[in-house]
């Protein structure tokens, strides 16, 4: 049986070292076989496109119902968690992705691929959730270090998804087969950790003082809000980077290659940001630093007209970019005094709402002003998460500690952890 932090309780965190024990493994795992769909679905679209002779519209009414689905988990997450166990519902999660992953390469008309899209966006998302719950459940203030360092398999999806994807849709398997490989991964997981006991929700044992109104804090109400604004700084790069590379002479097929150096910098960013969180007490300046670093990397892409400067470019605000959902969502987290579970749902609903309206909000005015002009969202966002972050750090959603304003408490890093080391 494990011990586990409570989170939000600064002095269990901090008097111990930080462990990578079965749920913390588990959770790793976890995330990294729903990122790979994730960041496959993308390149899919494009070969179902080749196949089903379908529109550009159909596209982006696939990447919709797949947020959708994201929308739809963030609302019912809440209920869910009282009800079940976060066992029962990241088995069953995990289930309901990999049947969406299985409906969308089975079907051999938009209406099956639709479909597919919607479930997966939906099993996966909460699939996500609860892998978020288990890390701050079990962590406690020290969950900006395990979320950091679970979305360093995100980002290694993100370089190699779509390579694997485009070789095996080069060989005699086909580009299908490469969805297979997130289902084999979970049911292995499945088989291995089925009788695990994964940690009690923090509400469950220390529940926050609740508000007269019902709301939730407002810091962490500002935090959400930050971690949404991560989410579009991130997706109007991802959906519209190749298009402004094209625009300053790069060839479709370059363009799109091109774009791996800002995948590659969300990889190096996050194995740094880990580093950086390994001693608490650094996650506000540290977003901050990210914010800076993405403002600069997307000045240096949007405002210059040499291709390699603005693949430099891409490739600095990838390293920003990086941690600012893993932060943001352990500032969120932080701040949400015993109601973690809706905080956590918060995000991804809000977030889905995000990732539809500024990708398309960026569209509309790129079709009446010119693409250049319309990459004025983007510093916009950055902008107001900044103002965010400086809102909810004011408003007593960060600790001194967390602030980075005082030392780690007598302890930090001792080795007497009654946690296994994986």
């Amino acid at each position: 049986m494990y011990r586990y932090t409570s989170a939000g309780d600064d002095a269990p965190a901090a008097g111990l070292a930080f462990r990578r024990d079965a749920p913390t493994v588990l959770s790793y795992a976890t995330l990294v076989c729903f990122t790979f769909w994730l960041y496959a679905f993308g390149p899919a679209l494009s070969l179902l496109r080749a196949e089903l002779h379908f529109s550009y519209t159909l596209i982006g009414v696939h990447t919709a119902i797949w947020s959708g689905g994201s929308i739809v988990a963030g609302a019912v997450f809440p209920a869910a968690a009282r009800r079940f166990s976060r066992a029962t519902l990241l088995w069953s999660s995990a289930v309901a992705a990999a049947a969406g992953a299985a409906l969308f390469v089975a079907g051999r008309g938009v209406e099956g691929t639709l479909a597919g899209a919607g479930v997966l966006g939906l099993g996966g998302t909460m699939l996500l959730t609860v892998v978020q719950a288990v890390l701050s459940d079990r962590h406690g203030a020290r969950r900006e270090r395990a979320l950091g360092e679970a979305n360093i398999g995100a980002a290694a999806c993100a370089v190699l998804a779509p390579l694997l994807l485009g070789a095996l849709a080069a060989g005699p398997l086909g580009w299908r087969a490469a969805f297979a490989l997130p289902a084999l991964g979970l049911l292995v997981l499945h088989l291995r950790y089925r009788r695990l006991v994964l940690p009690v929700p923090a509400a469950r044992r220390t529940p926050g003082p609740a508000r007269a109104d019902g709301r939730l804090p407002r810091a962490a109400r500002l935090f959400t809000g930050l971690v949404a604004g991560s989410m579009a700084v991130e997706f109007c790069l991802v959906y519209f980077g190749a298009e402004q590379l094209r625009a300053i002479g790069l060839s479709p097929a370059v363009a799109a290659t091109a774009m791996s150096g800002h995948c590659l910098g969300l990889l190096i960013g996050r194995v740094g940001g880990v580093g950086a969180t390994r001693r608490p007490g650094r996650t506000a300046p540290l977003l901050y630093a990210s914010l800076a670093v993405t403002g600069g990397g997307f000045a240096l892409f949007w405002l210059t007209s040499s291709p390699p400067l603005a693949v430099a470019g891409l490739f600095v605000a990838g390293v920003g970019v990086a941690n600012l959902y893993p932060l943001a969502l352990a500032l969120a987290l932080g701040a949400a005094a015993g109601r973690e579970d809706e905080v956590n749902a918060r995000t991804q609903l809000l977030g889905g709402v995000v990732v539809v309206v500024a990708p398309y909000s960026l569209g509309l005015l790129a079709d009446h002003l010119g693409l250049v002009a319309a990459f004025g969202v983007e510093p916009a966002l950055i902008v107001a998460c900044l103002l965010l972050l400086i809102a909810g750090t004011r408003s007593g959603g960060v600790t001194p500690r967390a602030r980075g304003l005082t030392p780690a408490a007598a302890g930090e890093g001792r080795r007497d952890d009654p946690f296994p080391q994986s």
